[in-house]
């Protein structure tokens, strides 16, 4: 009985569905398809597009209903844009419908399109599980990893879906070569793991080998010492603009605003400033007082005054040389002057002695003065690199912070003057820091060690070659232990004292090996004491990595997957933190986006079910749709808070994200593809012979314009007019070169990485995308231009026009322009025109592609084309106006085509957003953000806004049970 009763439920919910379906306006479609479409379709469309002939590949005899139409919507969009620009039927076709006929068509399929897109409004559509493209992955790494390591730079080009972008699941797909190149990825990004005593970092290189561990952290110091690098010059320049802060308007600006704003040191300011200003000062420092006076006391004369800083600088280093006093080296009967204890006694006597002067004891008063002097200005703030010592003296060679030993291995730290007069509290703490992961990471200090053990042992004069030092072999495993250490110290200090050694090289022994032995004990605890927090940044690592909480479970199976490889596995710590690290980025709630399953109760009443995003997947589509990468602390904390599904907080922090440097995501990902110039950078179609100006450094200038440019956009949240109709551009030295522009504050940036935001380029016929070489040459055959395929991409990218694909029976037009004859690419292109199945699309692009022709093959303006012959650029545009420049062809689209080039930009960066397809229920949403984007002065953050808090954007589509 029961199964009867669900029948007749059944029915008589169907019945109810069809009662609700046949509404008036429905009927009205029905008919009008029946007594009006149909017999139209018949007598003009169907001859051509049928079954026995479909010219363009469309056959329209499947439309017998109107379901029929609407299951082949995107189709019939097209035969409505073909009629309303008159192109269906041609115009060589006996057979032309009337115009009420056209307006009857196009109406109808615009009321059953409006019908269909109503009915399922706001329709989240199915989005797919997919794994992460290339540049996701990659852009997720440097954000997980704070490093730019790029694992899938070897990869093979992500394919794109039908809009042209490769975020969609669609198009990414994972096949198991590929899985296994992902494996590589993970295993490499692991590799780059650098554990320290506070937790785990990771370097821009692999971290597997000595010399990889010595690298990273020899550069971190090295690297720090040099941003804090005390140019005297500098200094003394900023003084000067203090002293005469009141004729900068500045009279209540403080030392601590000068020291802020030339990124120097507050603390080192001030000391300078006390000493120029030191009452009664006798000596170097009176010297140095005199030639202060005499700087300019005009601001006018800045110049002069930086050059007359520059001399007091060179004054000071000059009286500090005068000053220094030579160190005598120690040496021990039976001891190389190498060895290691008295080396490092040297260095140590150096380094303590730069802020120091003895004094001779003639005056007392001037050596203290000298010694005032030496305070603030010492020998060097920090030593950076060393030459080693052999044969008794300093060898040519320098190595970065190297204690100086000959043939082994070692590190000393000289910059007590860096951190005693410039350095704060936070940053001799960060050096302090530095310093100790050099010897944690490295083992440094035991393999110094073990260096010194082989060296005296096996090395003339081998002063611990007897058999009473056998105990001690740098093979060992436990030659390092506290007893082995002491007993070795013992020994060694009893021959050094039976051989004479001073009192001073004595404890210069004693000193040695107490240190060493001391930093073996601090290796080995902070070791034991740095697996938890590894473990626990491992956990904190995971979770980001996952972009969301990972519960208790979790977080058991990967402790116990760390547990496994440690016991049976038997791995080392590190080894075992590597593999984890791995195992997580291999995990698809890391390599994949997908939405967590769940389902809502509050579920909508049309054709599809939906349900909100939870928001910390809100939080990741948000992050990959602005940045190509992962969400960062701020939205996840929102989605941690529950408060990111908030309209006006969701707005919030679009806007917020558009103003972070990460917005290149959206550059690249979005305007690359759409735009497609995303792999310019491996464009090689350019003939390097005649064109040898186009080398990489160039080629790269030229994709990296309309990518600041975009940047640029969404910093300042501009007008999206602007990509079309802007009047400035971005250049640096390369790029400004290459289209003739002088831009003199380029001129001393050899390296390429300076740019400038260049306004009024027009007069120089650049501004927006339209003229940008980087266009122009991807839409060049290498020998010649082609007003086609520039033309094409206005139409079909920019305007968004659906071109069809050209007969297969074209003709080429010649691939060398030197080599067109007497003819002009203009004659031969009003040639190929002539043929019936090209002139319909030709007339649609080639006019706007002649513009273009005042630029060669790589963007460069020109007057003559390969063959010498005067460029002609004058062009019809499909209004029948004529222009023959680049401003021309902006005004005409200004005029004509803005509202198609807006509905193109929304349309793709919607598609874009989701990941997925345009769906006819996505006609409001993006009607709305076209009505958002009109009223607000078209700016790109109300677009973005307008899609982030759209129905589509912030619910998913449930599957019906």
């Amino acid at each position: 009985m029961r199964w009867l009763i669900r029948i007749l439920f059944i029915a008589i919910a169907s019945q109810s569905d069809y009662a609700t379906a046949q509404t008036p306006e429905s009927d009205r479609l029905q008919n009008g398809f029946q007594n009006d479409v149909l017999p139209i379709l018949k007598k003009y469309c169907l001859n051509c597009h049928g079954i026995s002939k479909s010219e363009g590949a469309l056959d329209l005899t499947g439309a017998r209903s109107v379901e029929a139409v609407v299951a082949n919507l995107a189709v019939w969009e097209i035969v409505q844009q073909r009629i309303e620009d008159g192109e269906m039927p041609p115009e060589e076709s006996d057979l032309q419908p009337s115009n009420e006929e056209r307006e009857f068509i196009v109406r109808w399929i615009q009321e059953l399109r409006a019908r269909e897109a109503n009915r399922n409004a706001g329709d989240p559509g199915v989005v797919l599980a997919h794994r992460l493209s290339g540049a996701e992955f990659d852009n997720t790494i440097r954000d997980l990893t704070g490093v730019d390591i790029r694992p899938t730079k070897d990869f093979p080009v992500d394919p794109s879906n039908e809009a042209g972008f490769d975020n969609s699941g669609e198009s990414l797909t994972m096949s198991p070569a590929l899985l296994k190149k992902y494996l590589n990825a993970t295993r490499l990004v692991a590799d780059h793991a650098v554990l320290t005593p506070r937790g785990i970092l990771f370097s821009p290189h692999p971290m597997v080998s000595e010399t990889d561990r010595d690298k990273f952290c020899v550069q971190r110091i090295v690297s720090f010492y040099e941003r804090h690098r005390v140019e005297y010059a500098d200094y003394f320049f900023s003084l000067w603009k203090f002293r005469h802060r009141q004729q900068y308007g500045r009279e209540k600006a403080t030392l601590e605003e000068f020291a802020r704003e030339s990124q120097q040191s507050l603390k080192y300011l001030t000391i300078l400033w006390e000493t120029l200003h030191q009452p009664n000062a006798i000596g170097p420092g009176k010297e140095l007082q005199a030639a202060w006076s005499m700087l300019p006391s005009d601001i006018a004369a800045s110049d002069l005054a930086k050059e007359s800083c520059q001399k007091l600088g060179k004054l000071v280093e000059e009286i500090r040389a005068d000053l220094e006093v030579p160190i005598a080296r120690l040496k021990v009967n039976g001891i190389s002057e190498g060895s290691q204890p008295l080396i490092l006694w040297w260095n140590q006597q150096v380094a303590s002695s730069r802020r120091t002067f003895p004094g001779d004891g003639d005056d007392a008063a001037l050596d203290q003065a000298r010694h005032r002097f030496c305070q603030v200005f010492p020998s060097a703030f920090s030593i950076s690199s060393r030459g080693h010592y052999s044969d008794g003296k300093l060898g040519a060679g320098v190595r970065l912070l190297s204690a100086g030993f000959h043939l082994m291995q070692g590190y000393f730290r000289d910059d007590q003057p860096l951190c005693e007069l410039v350095l704060d509290e936070a940053q001799r703490t960060e050096l302090d820091q530095h310093w100790q992961d050099l010897s944690f990471v490295t083992l440094a200090p035991i393999r110094q060690y073990k260096d010194f053990l082989f060296l005296e042992r096996a090395e003339p004069p081998r002063f611990a070659g007897g058999a009473e030092f056998d105990f001690a072999r740098p093979e060992d495993k436990d030659v390092t232990s506290p007893d082995k250490v002491s007993r070795l110290r013992h020994l060694y200090l009893l021959k050094a004292k039976e051989n004479g050694a001073s009192s001073a090289a004595i404890q210069a022994i004693e000193d040695y090996f107490d240190q060493m032995n001391q930093t073996f004990r601090w290796i080995e605890k902070a070791t034991a004491d740095a697996e938890p927090f590894h473990i626990d940044h491992f956990l904190d690592l995971a979770e980001r990595a996952w972009r969301r909480p990972i519960n208790g479970e979790e977080k058991a199976d990967l402790i116990r997957f760390y547990r496994v490889l440690r016991t049976q596995e038997s791995l080392s710590h590190e080894e075992a933190i590597r593999d984890s690290i791995a195992s997580v980025l291999m995990s698809p709630y890391f390599s994949y986006r997908f939405d967590v399953a769940g389902r809502s109760s509050n579920v909508s009443r049309a054709e599809f079910e939906m349900r909100p995003l939870t928001d910390y997947e809100l939080a990741s589509r948000l992050s990959y749709f602005l940045w190509a990468s992962m969400p960062d602390q701020e939205l996840l904390s929102h989605a941690a808070a529950g408060d990111l599904h908030e309209p006006a907080v969701l707005a919030a922090q679009s806007r917020r994200m558009l103003k972070d440097k990460r917005i290149r995501g959206l550059a690249t990902e979005f305007l690359g593809n759409w735009l497609e110039f995303r792999r310019f950078e491996e464009h090689n179609a350019v003939d390097r012979d005649r064109f040898p100006v186009f080398n990489s450094e160039l080629r790269s200038a030229m994709f990296e314009e309309p990518v600041r440019f975009f940047v640029d956009l969404a910093e300042q949240n501009g007008s999206v007019l602007n990509l079309l109709t802007a009047d400035y551009t971005f250049v640096n030295r390369m790029l400004a070169s290459h289209y003739g522009i002088e831009a003199p504050e380029l001129n001393g940036d050899r390296s390429g990485e300076h740019w400038i935001r260049l306004d009024k380029a027009d007069k120089y016929g650049r501004g927006g995308l339209l003229p940008m070489s980087v266009f122009l040459t991807k839409n060049s055959p290498g020998l010649r231009t082609s007003p086609v395929k520039r033309g094409y991409w206005v139409v079909r990218r920019l305007l968004g026009e659906h071109i069809p694909a050209p007969p297969a029976n074209v003709p080429e037009l010649p691939e060398d322009e030197a080599k067109f004859g007497e003819l002009t690419l203009s004659d031969l292109l009003a040639r190929h025109r002539d043929h019936v199945a090209c002139v319909g699309c030709h007339q649609r692009f080639d006019s706007m592609g002649l513009v273009f022709e005042g630029y060669g093959p790589i963007g460069e303006r020109r007057q003559l084309d390969l063959g010498g012959r005067p460029v002609q650029t004058l062009a019809t545009f499909p209004d029948g106006s004529e222009g023959d420049s680049i401003d021309d062809l902006k005004a005409y689209l200004r005029a004509n085509r803005q509202d198609d080039f807006v509905n193109n930009f929304v349309r793709k960066l919607f598609v874009f957003a989701l990941g997925r397809g345009l769906l006819l229920s996505d006609t409001q949403a993006i009607d709305n953000a076209k009505r958002v984007l009109a009223e607000n002065q078209y700016r790109l953050g109300d677009v973005i806004t307008s899609i982030v808090t759209s129905p589509q954007f912030v619910n998913k589509r449930v599957d019906s049970p």
